[in-house]
């Protein structure tokens, strides 16, 4: 069982948006994301935490986008660890703003590519190829709805690349439902929380979906378009 809550806010031009699982274990995924969109969202900080027995490897990451710098604090062997990095961050760096662009996707781009840092074992920059998968049929208060399904993939490169599907260390592609319309709304995701986790799943408790999809164990409760609050069920 787990508690989770949406919140979003704006200061200036500048937005701000948090993203908290509360589970029932004492687990705690938190994110905070600063970010703007005159032209095109860019991220200026994020703030991600993951501790509690849900997270195998528990995680502290700090990004600051305008002055490169990443800090990273783990715990090895008993003792706390802080690892402190400068990189030259891509203007597309998409941690914490990964739903928040979906919803701003045409759904007919065939493709976007999008920069990720991966803080484990170390700080490193990744690709991610974002790609449109059709659409898939929900029903909410006896209305049917469609939502464009996405494939999140992540892409190594180089010789990484090329040994990490040889090796079974290929990281798992992340699946996302956004419904469309004039305020596009997330409704369920499957994919890992951290690298080597199982499938979740996290969607909105409401929509009946027409046909199963993939397999997971997270969901979350009915919620308006942008706010998720409430319960979540940890499904074994």
């Amino acid at each position: 069982m787990a508690a989770p809550c949406l919140r979003d806010k704006r200061c200036g031009d500048r937005l701000i948006s948090e993203l908290v699982f509360h589970f029932k274990d004492g687990s705690v995924d938190d994110e905070i994301t600063i970010f703007s969109q005159r032209d095109h969202f860019r991220l200026l900080s994020s703030h991600h935490v993951q501790k509690g027995p849900a997270f195998p490897h528990p995680m502290d990451v700090s990004i600051d986008g305008s002055t490169g710098e990443v800090r990273v604090r783990s715990t090895e062997n008993g003792k706390d660890k802080v690892q402190t990095k400068h990189l030259d961050l891509p203007p597309d760096l998409a941690n914490g703003l990964i739903l928040t662009i979906l919803k701003n996707i045409r759904p007919d781009t065939p493709e976007t590519k999008l920069s990720y840092l991966v803080a484990a074992p170390k700080p490193r920059l990744l690709k991610l190829t974002i790609t449109p998968h059709g659409e898939d049929t929900l029903t909410t208060a006896g209305s049917p709805h469609r939502a464009t399904h996405y494939v999140v993939k992540v892409e190594l490169g180089g010789v990484a690349g090329v040994v990490a599907p040889l090796i079974g260390k290929q990281p798992q592609d992340t699946h996302v439902w956004i419904l469309g319309g004039k305020a596009p709304a997330f409704v369920k995701m499957e994919g890992p929380l951290y690298q080597g986790a199982p499938i979740w799943r996290i969607e909105l408790t409401s929509p009946v979906w027409q046909q199963s999809q993939h397999s997971g164990n997270l969901s979350l409760p009915h919620a308006a378009p942008g706010l998720m609050s409430g319960a979540a069920v940890l499904r074994p």
